[in-house]
């Protein structure tokens, strides 16, 4: 058995980070999308994606293959109504396509088959915002699903420690003093991961592998750091997907922050307006800002964005791919893709600039910047092009 999982309509509602990624590579949680499918089902699981995504995130066929909606969450009863379905019936939530199976070169008209409703509770996501409201839960339900009838490693005599068996420590990791209050969720350390001296984190709260909490740092609640990244100053309520840096004082709350970006020393995000309005974010559908719903959401950035010190970034403000933002004040609360510059006004960030720094970037974590990186961030370049002035 094979699971496919694919973008549907509402892949527009994650954008900036699905410019450069499918939703299935998104994290929620501890674990990507994908990765939960692949820890719940045992299965090979691969993605049908956008065209110019398809050749770093290929489609992996085989003689008979599960097509599962990226934006629903895994679970044992989900994975078994999909096994339970005959070639014959599409699995719908209402009106949305859930899942159906496909034999390899086979054609398909969806429209032909016989609709079956979920009759199951479901978990899904439909918008960027979910990556930071729904991780409270997401950071439990993947906590047992890592953790259970496994041992942790000790926590060090030092570290302050409350409700310490909803603590859980992977081989590697190095802890030193502290406090860790398990009291409100889990508190998951992942492999090879260092939370430095003097660090107060508040569960739940995931750290992945190889990232660093830095020296008295203070980690709120429903908070995520992806692998390979470093965090300090005051995080509330957010998710770093991964190999990204907040390594110094300042506050992010209630935000998401690609892959590959930096945020400078003293970066602040306001995450409530002054007269406690719902937020409204720059919506890529429609060309204009949406209600939220929320009262709290500060940062969308996408990939391979960067701001300089003391940037500030005014409530519900969304940063597109590959950004370099400095200067004084408050940039706007769109920031398109290739935007080089802040308050002052911004031009555009050429490619073969964008392309130096990645790469300059990525070798430090051992990574390169491929073909298949730069033909995805072309694209983007060409897509994103009417945001720009100059």
């Amino acid at each position: 058995m094979t699971i496919i999982l694919f973008d549907d309509h509402l892949r527009s509602q994650f954008l900036p980070l699905t410019f450069t990624k499918p939703i299935s590579e998104l994290r929620l949680g501890i674990l990507t999308l994908k990765e939960k499918w692949e820890r719940i089902s045992k299965a090979t699981v691969s993605h049908k994606t956008q065209e110019y995504l398809a050749k770093k995130y290929p489609e992996q066929l085989a003689e008979n293959n599960l097509y599962v909606n990226a934006r629903y969450l895994a679970s044992t009863k989900l994975l078994e109504a999909i096994k339970n379905l005959n070639d014959d019936e599409v699995l719908k939530h209402d009106e949305i396509i859930l899942a159906y199976r496909l034999k390899k070169n086979e054609g398909l008209d969806l429209s032909k088959l016989k609709e079956v409703q979920a009759d199951i509770e479901l978990e899904f996501v439909e918008s960027a915002t979910d990556l930071f409201s729904k991780n409270y839960k997401a950071i439990k339900d993947d906590f047992t699903l890592l953790t259970e009838g496994r041992t942790s490693q000790p926590i060090p005599e030092t570290v302050i420690c409350f409700n310490a068996n909803q603590i859980f420590i992977e081989e590697g990791a190095r802890l030193y003093n502290g406090t860790l209050n398990a009291t409100d969720g889990p508190i998951y350390i992942g492999k090879d991961a260092e939370v430095m001296e003097n660090s107060a984190i508040r569960g739940p709260f995931a750290l992945c592998e190889h990232s660093t909490v830095k020296m008295g740092a203070k980690i709120y609640t429903g908070t995520t750091i992806g692998p390979h990244s470093k965090v300090g100053g005051e995080v509330s309520n957010s998710m770093i997907l991964g190999y990204s840096n907040k390594g110094h004082d300042g506050f992010l709350g209630n935000s998401v922050i690609g892959e590959w970006c930096n945020l400078g020393a003293d970066t602040n995000t306001s995450n409530l307006k002054n007269n406690y309005a719902n937020v409204k974010l720059w919506d890529y559908d429609s060309a204009r800002f949406k209600d939220t719903g929320l009262q709290f959401c500060g940062l969308i950035m996408g990939d391979h964005s960067k701001c300089s010190i003391n940037m500030m970034f005014n409530t519900g403000t969304v940063v597109g791919v590959s950004a370099n933002i400095f200067g004084s004040g408050f940039p706007r609360n769109f920031v398109p893709s290739f935007s080089w510059g802040g308050s002052q006004g911004v031009m555009t960030y050429k490619l073969n600039k964008v392309f130096e720094v990645a790469e300059l970037v990525m070798k430090r974590r051992g990574l390169t910047l491929t073909a298949d990186d730069k033909a995805i961030l072309e694209n983007v370049f060409e897509m994103t092009s009417s945001y720009r002035r100059d």
